[in-house]
Parts: C-alpha cells; structure tokens; sequence
C-alpha cells in the first residue's frame, strides 16, 4: 500500500506515528482547565485561554519548523519539539498559587505548544516526502494518530488526576517524563529523503518559496479557506458540555459528546486525505466546506441525535483539515518546501484562533435568550464555513483554466 516495504520511509512514517500520537496529548487542556482552576485558584476565563495560547504557538512551530528544515537534521528539530513539550508539561507541574495566573501561558502555552509545532510539521513533511506517490494514506495516518491521541489520553488523564494516589501535579510529571523517553527513543529515526522520489514528475514543475508564494492569489484562496473553515470547530467544540442540555440531551450526556466528537476529529483525519485521492484535493476541500456551512446552519434548528450527528459532521471536516490542507499546499506550490509553505498556510488556522472567538463572542439578539444567541452565532458560523466555500470554488476554477 505505501510504496513497498523496503521504502525506508515505512519506518519514518511508523516512527512519526507514534511519536505523533504522544505530541497530540497536548490537545487535552479541556481535562486540566477545572483541576488547575482548583489546584492555583486562577479564574476560569485566564486557564481556559491557555489553549488559545498554545494553538497560536503551535502555529509560529509550524512555521520556524518549515524554515530549519532546509537547515537542521529533521530529527534534531523533532528532539528539540519533543523536548520543549516535556520541559513546559515539567515547568507546569512547578507553579504554585502564588504564581502569576499567565505563568501557565509559557510554560503549556508557548514553550509546549510551539515545540509540539516544531515537530508536527517536521513530521507531516516527511511523511509526504517519502511517499509522493501515496501522500494522501501516509499523511492521513500521521494526523489520525495525533487527533486520535485526545480519544486515549483524555479519559485516562482525567483518571489520573481525580486518583487519590496520584493528582494533578504527579499527572504532569508523569507524562513530561513519558514523553522524553518516547522522543530520545524515536527521533533519531525521523529524516527527509536526500532525493524525493518521484519528484521530477510530481505536481507543479516549479518548486515554490515561501517568499514566492506569498505573491500568489492561489495562496490566499487556500489561506483563507482554511482560516473560514476552521471558526465552526473553534467556536463550538469548547462549549459541548453545556451545549449538550440546550439541545435536548442530559447534561451527562456531554462527555460522551465530546468523545464523539474527538472520534469524529480523529476519523477525518485519516478518510478526508483518502477522498482527495479520489475526487480531487480541492474538491475534498470544498466538500468538507459546504458539510460544515449547512451542518452548522442546521444546530439552530435541531436537537437530540440529529444534533449528535451534526456534531460529528462538523468535528469529522474539522478534521480533515489537518490531512488535506498539506497536501493541497504541496499541489500548489511543490513538495520540496511543504514544511514552510504549509507553515505559512497554517497563519489562517492561526488567525482564526484569534479573531473568530471574540467576533462571535459580540454576536447578542440584546435580549436575555441563550438558545436566540447561538442560533444566531450558529448561523454567523455557517456563512463564515460558505464563504470559505466559494474561495474554494474560485480555487477550483483557476486550476481548470491554468491560472497561476
């Protein structure tokens, strides 16, 4: 399936699964917010922001990743991530009360989420770059195995923290040290090939620089799209667990949404890199687009389990933008500077971190009606998801006319 079993990029990829699969854990604030909350008694607005710190660094990873490949060995930069994820878990785990609240914003903000960057990215390229010819199936394995980390870790470190034996500080330790021992045991076997294979007769004849893309309006179109398809997730994921009893479901029933959703995340991944395969990169894109517009249009009108489904939708295109972007980048511009380019592409996921949560956040009927507020919000949402739609639209259409 991937090129045959002596393509020593098997083992890369394996290697980067795994690894990919401890650097996802980070995704798991959601399990910490409450037990920090209690444990250094800062405000739940403040430890809740912690993610949106971490995301927006994870990106500026991504980014200085994609430079330093062209520069360092892939696997001194995904040491070095690996590194910097286990010392901001270790350095998290050393706060006290007494500590200022923004003190976890460097230690699991910036320092954890930018060296999970560093190697997240080093890792997706180079499982694109060792099976040119497959990179749909190995670069939808490597993201399914970094979403799929949320659906293992999270319920087993909520159990760690609320064991009486263990808690909230030994938890953090624990993993800082799990990580370092499965980084110093993998990383060595992280490496881009010398030679792309296949790469003569691969995508674009031109192999694009960042500098170079950026005077490109196909960037911009993918840019774009990417930030208005990733506001839903944003906005919504969050929120599930009192989400779940506004839309006629037990208040309980609200952990078992946020698997679901997880599951859904994870799944997307892996099947939306596989469609590409099949219809088109693009179109794979425009298709997750279009699900996300009308599926979030829909949560104003429904409940119960069309509001389960819905959900699930939306997670699975949410997903699958993590395995399909990449691989329209390397379309676009080329495979040989994918690690940089995609970093560039990835500023949109970082934009829409910033700019959607406060922007929807101001969207009020002005009376006091929840349900009108999100049905509102959830309408804003969907116009957003169909505006990224006729970018891509326009993608599409460029292509087929030869516009560069």
């Amino acid at each position: 399936m991937l090129e045959g079993k002596r393509n020593p990029g098997v083992k890369v990829l394996i290697a980067g699964s795994i690894l990919q699969l401890f650097l996802g854990v980070i995704y798991v604030w959601s399990v910490f917010v409450q037990p920090v909350q209690g444990t250094f008694g800062w405000s739940d607005k403040d430890v809740k922001f912690t993610v949106n710190i971490m995301l927006c660094c994870f990106v500026l990873g991504i980014l200085t990743a994609g430079k330093l490949q062209s520069k360092i060995k892939a696997s001194y930069i995904v040491l070095a991530g690996g590194m910097m994820m286990s010392a901001g878990m270790f350095a998290t785990s050393l706060l006290s009360s007494a500590a200022p609240f923004w003190s976890i914003w460097i230690t699991y903000g910036i320092i954890g989420g930018f060296g999970v960057g560093l190697a997240y990215n080093t890792i997706i390229s180079s499982a694109q770059k060792w099976f040119p010819k497959k990179r749909g199936l190995a670069l939808g394995i490597s993201v399914f195995t970094f979403g799929f980390s949320s659906v293992i870790f999270a319920p087993l470190v909520d159990q760690m923290i609320k064991a009486s034996t263990i808690g909230l500080v030994p938890t953090l330790q624990i993993l800082s040290v799990a990580f370092l021992v499965v980084t110093t045991a993998l990383f060595s076997f992280i490496k881009l090939p010398e030679n792309i294979p296949g790469a003569a007769n691969f995508g674009v004849q031109k192999q694009y620089t960042t500098g170079q893309i950026l005077k490109k309006v196909d960037f911009y179109l993918i840019f774009f799209s990417m930030m208005f398809l990733t506001a839903a997730f944003f906005i919504i994921n969050p929120s599930l667990r009192l989400l779940a009893p506004m839309h006629g479901l037990e208040l309980s029933f609200g952990v078992t949404l946020v698997m679901i959703a997880g599951l859904s995340n994870s799944a997307g991944r892996l099947a939306i890199p596989l469609l590409g395969e099949k219809i088109g990169r693009r179109g794979a894109v425009l298709t997750i687009l279009l699900i996300t517009a009308f599926g979030t249009a829909s949560l104003a009108l429904i409940n119960g389990p069309l509001f389960v489904i819905v959900i699930a939708l939306i997670a699975f295109c949410y997903g699958g933008s993590s395995g399909i972007f990449p691989l329209v980048t390397a379309d676009h511009f080329g495979l040989k500077n994918v690690g940089a380019n995609y970093g560039a592409v990835m500023v949109g996921f970082m934009s829409s971190v910033l700019l959607f949560p406060y922007i929807i956040g101001q969207l009020n009927t002005g009376i006091d009606a929840v349900s009108a507020d999100n049905a509102i919000k959830y309408i804003a949402l969907a116009a957003v998801a169909a505006i990224g739609a006729i970018l891509t639209a326009i993608l599409i259409i460029r292509a087929r006319r030869g516009d560069k």
